[in-house]
């Protein structure tokens, strides 16, 4: 009985003693390392603010659009979200789709065209040039499924149901006539070959039209910010001129002058044209 005495003791002792360092003093001088100058404003989550009122964090992205989801043309905007609802914390995630996910399905489109969708209408919005490669002009994915045995018998253009094209994006493929696909029908017995197309430099990046891993990013390309400067003028009654000055200023370099790329933090450049 006395064995158990003492190990009971013990434990109580060492459960005493690791609650102490790791769940008071350990937190304590942390959260004391945190409050130094130049750690304090990223330790409290890095919140901006505006008219004394926190409006974001530096580091999360947020929507800049009307109660409708559509973008405020005022507003430069930010990367797609896949997380939630948009840029949601308790919803961090990506879409998990990849580059072969290329065919549209009745519950959703596939990532091919989710992008080809997405470059479209930043083409409309910002006025440059939408088209994408592998991208019809209608916006989905340039797809065909190819019947052979062993030369191609029939062509089908498997992202563009006869319901809603009036006519295929090509008209022929190896000398075969391409049709629409029929709602429901099952191509799969054909070989998938995406169609390139005539662009190969588009004018909408790939951050656009791509959301991250963790849906929450707060920067843009330098050159997803370019294309949005005359629209942003255009609605601020300001000059492309002095809204590509507010980009500049709110460019960050690449991390220790080599890692990664430079980028654009969009709330802190919308807050100061908010503050201009």
């Amino acid at each position: 009985m006395s064995s158990v005495v003492r190990q009971h003791a013990a434990a109580l002792r060492a459960l005493l003693a690791l609650t102490v360092v790791l769940g008071l003093a350990y937190p304590a001088l942390i959260w004391l390392i945190a409050q130094l100058p130049g750690l304090q404003h990223k330790a409290d989550g890095s919140i901006l603010e505006s008219g004394g009122k926190p409006v974001g964090s530096s580091l999360i992205g947020q929507l800049y659009t009307d109660a409708d989801g559509a973008p405020l043309p005022q507003y430069f905007q930010g990367r797609p979200s896949a997380a939630g609802d948009g840029y949601d914390p308790m919803a961090t995630s990506a879409s998990n789709l990849g580059p072969e996910d290329i065919v549209d399905t009745p519950d959703r489109p596939s990532l091919l065209t989710t992008v080809c969708q997405r470059s479209r209408a930043i083409g409309e919005l910002d006025g440059v040039n939408g088209g994408r490669p592998f991208c019809t002009g209608g916006g989905v994915g340039a797809v065909l499924s190819v019947i052979a045995s062993p030369a191609p018998t029939r062509v089908i253009s498997v992202n563009e149901p006869c319901d809603t094209t009036p006519r295929p994006f090509l008209d022929t493929y190896q000398g075969v006539r391409v049709e629409c696909a029929e709602p429901g029908a099952d191509y799969r017995s054909g070989r998938l070959v995406p169609i390139h197309g005539a662009i190969t430099e588009p004018q909408v990046p790939a951050d656009a039209v791509t959301a991250s891993g963790s849906g929450l990013d707060s920067h843009i390309s330098p050159a997803y910010a370019e294309i949005q400067v005359n629209r942003v003028a255009e609605a601020r009654a300001m000059s492309p001129d002095q809204v590509r000055a507010l980009v500049a200023a709110h460019t960050e370099g690449r991390t220790l002058g080599f890692l990664g790329e430079p980028t654009v933090n969009v709330l802190e450049l919308n807050l100061a044209l908010d503050g201009r």
